[in-house]
């Protein structure tokens, strides 16, 4: 087996553990003579790996009395509209913090729910008018924030994958102070890449695909409250309380999905839990910023140092054409998933959970060696 030192953002790396513990359970699942995916959602097979995923999350997290785990579909994207179809009403107002691409996306959903509904959305934007090169290059420190007490809730990305600016990976950067607003929080890409006080959000979700898990799943966190508060008059598939009231099986879930990130959770809790996942993180983290940061004149990072992502780093090079270069040089050492987004272009390293240290340290040595080189 030549497997690969994988970067993708997403779907991305998934731990060989977890895989192999798939592969040894993939044609008889717990003595049943059956797959996991062959078995009925209602089962009690498939039953007790549902319940293993919300407890071990739950147990990692911390996750109070207070929320709801849910398991649903459609991903975080079809959560940019279902967010503001359950909690925004007529006359109501919502603030989003945009700071990259994919808070643009939530931003553009939650407009469409909100002409809808007789609602309105208030914008604050982080890299509005500055340029393609220099566009969201940070996000908000607590200074730029300014919160509509009045706002039926707060909703920000806490990674931005393709511009790789991060809250609170230094720090500096922390989380916008809402007091009784809820904050809300796309957290597809930096779930679980540490421990956090996840009941001071009154939502935060998670697309599986980039740091827990396959796709085909989102993992949702939600307070009672806005459970109960959700509109009614929606469809019962889009309502929040549905999906709590059925446990997450209303209809029938992704439930190979689920069993791969039970056994990404289990992988987590045998590290040790968060805090050793956070420490790992920061180690990665270090080494490549250093071979960025030791090499300027060659290697160059767009965002600013307090707003860095420890998940996903990007980059670039003097020229595209060494760009180019670089990407097919590391595929020839066995590195893929290392082009940047398309509409940013450069590089771009997703260093999630699944990624080792050895991977990244793999990663700088080339940089190392083709900076000198060229």
């Amino acid at each position: 087996m030549n497997r690969k030192i994988n970067f993708n953002a997403g779907p991305s790396a998934l731990p060989l553990p977890a895989l192999e513990r798939a592969k040894e359970e993939f044609l008889d699942f717990a003595g049943s003579g059956m797959s996991v995916m062959e078995h009925s959602h209602r089962g009690k097979e498939y039953e007790a790996v549902h319940d293993e995923a919300i407890a071990l999350l739950r147990e990692l997290l911390g996750i109070p009395a207070t929320h709801e785990v849910l398991f649903l579909q459609g991903g975080a994207t079809q959560m940019f509209a279902q967010i503001p179809m359950n909690i925004l009403d007529k006359g109501q107002t919502a603030q989003y913090l945009v700071n990259g691409a994919w808070g643009e996306k939530a931003l553009g959903e939650a407009k469409a729910v909100a002409s809808m509904f007789g609602a309105s959305i208030a914008v604050d934007n982080y890299g509005e008018g500055e340029g393609k090169e220099k566009k969201y290059t940070r996000v908000p420190a607590p200074s730029d924030i300014k919160i509509n007490p009045a706002a039926s809730y707060c909703h920000i990305a806490s990674n931005e994958t393709i511009h790789g600016v991060q809250f609170n990976a230094d720090g500096s950067r922390p989380f916008p102070e809402t007091g009784v607003v809820p904050l809300i929080a796309d957290m597809s890409s930096d779930f679980l890449w540490r421990p956090l006080d996840i009941g001071k959000f009154g939502l935060a979700y998670a697309g599986a695909q980039k740091n827990i898990g396959p796709s085909g799943v989102v993992v949702v966190v939600i307070s009672k409250e806005l459970v109960e508060k959700g509109r009614k008059d929606i469809p019962k598939i889009f309502q929040f309380r549905t999906h709590v009231e059925n446990k997450s099986l209303y209809n029938t879930p992704s439930t190979f999905g689920i069993y791969m990130i039970r056994n990404v959770l289990s992988w987590l809790k045998g590290l040790g839990g968060l805090q050793k996942v956070e420490e790992a993180n920061r180690k990665k983290g270090a080494r490549l910023y250093g071979a960025i940061d030791a090499n300027p004149q060659f290697y160059r990072s767009p965002v600013e140092k307090e707003s860095r992502s420890l998940m996903n780093v990007v980059f670039r090079l003097p020229t595209p054409e060494l760009e180019e270069l670089f990407i097919a040089e590391a595929k020839k050492r066995g590195m893929v998933g290392l082009k940047g987004h398309r509409s940013v272009g450069g590089i771009r390293a997703s260093i999630y959970n699944a990624a080792s240290y050895e991977w990244v340290d793999t990663l700088a040595g080339f940089m190392e060696e083709f900076a000198k080189g060229k």
